[in-house]
């Protein structure tokens, strides 16, 4: 199929895109990378009136430590992650996670902050970014600038807290001085969405001691999930192959998967255990190595 007739515009300020998005409100559709985007449009599951092309507005292709955060910007492709010198240095679960993005066409072009912004609950990055305790960053015309934790910007599927006449800008994760992190996921051939994916990320003390936890999971729920009783029974105790196979088994009783092509409900949530045991243990060792 065609999609329906739209506009094309290509700011080429941020001032003119927000205006734009001020203006125009529902009718638009931000374009990026485009990967999740032209392919609904093209089926008309999307169908903007306005489409609005920032690949040329300046300044946001950045990836940098500042502030205490990792920052990624909008313009920021799969692939600039993979090949990021600072994302290697500060951040194993997003270097863990990268490679594993779709295809190597799709990881050109797509964007880090567009999957996160599409919410697609097969997506990898909303699952990472979850783990991780980031922040999204959104731009408006009137309203100046909004910090969004990520658990309140992911609300459902296909579903964020961006309003119609925001941009998204960047995405904020916290740095850490002792901590580790890894990104398991099951696809049944490259480039095809996750059957199972599982994000974890753990942060340790001195001692030796697990302070912080994320564990995140991809394509077992209605949106990427977050398995919070499982973070809090990690924090305050020792890494240990028995704390990670309890944890492991509260991510698996939370997932909510359904039975498909690439597998039985059955069958996925087993494989979030053996995942989320495997991803911990790896995380713990790099926790324990940095």
């Amino acid at each position: 199929m065609y999609p329906r007739a739209f506009d094309y515009l290509v700011p080429r300020t941020r001032e003119e895109a927000l205006e734009v998005l001020a203006e125009r409100g529902s009718e638009v559709k931000v374009l990026a990378g485009g990967q999740s985007l032209i392919p609904m449009m093209k089926l008309r599951f999307a169908s903007p009136t306005t489409l609005v092309d920032i690949n040329r507005l300046p300044g946001l292709d950045a990836i940098d430590a500042v502030n205490g955060h990792v920052r990624i910007q909008a313009l920021v492709r799969h692939n600039d992650i993979i090949r990021s010198d600072v994302v290697r240095a500060e951040n194993h679960l997003m270097t863990s996670t990268a490679p594993w993005v779709a295809d190597p066409l799709v990881r050109n072009r797509g964007t880090v902050c567009g999957s996160v912004a599409h919410h697609d609950p097969e997506g990898d990055w909303a699952s990472v970014m979850l783990a991780l305790g980031a922040e999204v960053v959104a731009e408006s015309r009137d309203g100046g600038t909004r910090v969004i934790p990520i658990e309140d910007f992911l609300v459902d599927m296909f579903t964020t807290a961006l309003e119609p006449t925001e941009l998204l800008t960047e995405i904020r994760v916290p740095r850490y001085e002792r901590g580790g992190g890894n990104y398991q996921k099951l696809e049944r051939k490259v480039g095809d969405y996750a059957t199972v994916g599982v994000a974890t990320h753990l942060e340790l003390d001195e001692a030796g001691v697990i302070t912080k936890a994320g564990i995140a999971l991809t394509s077992v729920y209605v949106r990427n999930l977050k398995v919070t009783e499982a973070e809090a029974l990690l924090v305050g105790r020792a890494p240990s192959a028995e704390l990670f196979g309890e944890a492991a088994a509260i991510a698996a009783a939370a997932c909510d998967p359904t039975s498909d092509i690439r597998g039985s409900a059955e069958y996925k949530r087993n494989i979030v255990r053996v995942f989320t045991e495997r991803s911990l243990a790896e995380s713990a060792s790099i926790a324990q190595g940095s």
